[in-house]
């Protein structure tokens, strides 16, 4: 399949801001399950772009903008061919070693009732680990409500589980909190998902990966109830929501910034040859 994106993010400040400096991690790299045609960064306004890699692989670009700046605009787009691979991640940039995604950090700690939902729903499918992530995905997806606004990137996954709503962010640090108590190396993920509704969208998506014996990295979404498939551009990987945070940044000067984002998501004319 072939997915289409566009990512616009603009910043907009009541009084110039001096400078300022963002981190994106927006640009996709390749794996078996996806082949980037032609991705493009650019910002609206003089600035210098340095394109590197983070500890865990993702493509990097670091922007650096000199006031004084009124409105910054950032424009992601292009094009990447998808196939289907039942969730299986194969031939990714692996930095790290499996073992450091068994790692809690405070957007994932798993709070009491996190480790009794994953004890019990283990329990219930013999131990069998594949089954057991099955089920945990299908049960978040059913008894969580998403809700935009409910929650904040600084929300953990003890808050959302227990108000019970939340957003994609949230949904992925849940299901990674339950992995790691099984022991099961977990880790999140943004990117895109080519929704079946809608062309245009306010953010862009997460979930989650783990890690099986013999099996490799596998993808689960719980905010969508099923494992990814040939619909999602897979973009950074982290252990929790900061370290594949979309785009970071700082500023000096400027008051009272506003910013928006439109994403557009939508399939391509052609098909990927199989």
């Amino acid at each position: 399949m072939r997915i289409k994106v566009r990512h616009e993010t603009t910043y907009k400040y009541d009084t110039p801001a001096q400078s300022a400096l963002q981190l994106l991690r927006l640009t996709p790299r390749p794996y078996d399950g996806q082949f980037v045609r032609k991705w493009r960064v650019g910002v609206d306004t003089e600035a210098r772009l340095d394109k590197s890699e983070d500890a865990f692989g993702n493509v990097t670009h670091l922007v650096f903008l000199e006031g004084p700046l009124t409105k910054v605009q950032i424009i992601i787009e292009g094009e990447v061919d998808t196939r289907e691979t039942t969730g299986y991640v194969r031939g990714a940039i692996e930095r790290q070693p499996v073992a450091l995604f068994l790692r809690e950090t405070a957007l994932t700690r798993p709070s009491p009732p996190i480790r009794s939902l994953a004890k019990e729903v283990a329990a219930s499918q013999g131990g069998a680990l594949l089954a057991t992530l099955h089920k945990l995905t299908a049960r978040l997806f059913r008894e969580m409500k998403f809700e935009i606004g409910s929650s904040t990137p600084m929300t953990t996954a003890a808050e959302s589980f227990k108000a019970k709503s939340g957003v994609c962010q949230d949904y992925a640090h849940i299901l990674i909190a339950a992995a790691r108590t099984l022991g099961v190396p977990a880790r999140y993920v943004s990117g895109y998902y080519l929704r079946t509704d809608r062309t245009d969208q306010e953010a862009g998506h997460a979930w989650m990966e783990a890690h099986l014996p013999d099996l490799g990295w596998i993808g689960f979404d719980p905010a969508q109830g099923m494992c990814v498939s040939d619909r999602y551009v897979r973009v950074a990987i982290g252990c929790d929501a900061l370290d594949a945070a979309p785009v970071r940044g700082a500023r000096i000067g400027g008051v009272t910034e506003t910013l928006g984002v439109a994403i557009l998501v939508e399939q391509g004319r052609a098909i990927a040859q199989e």
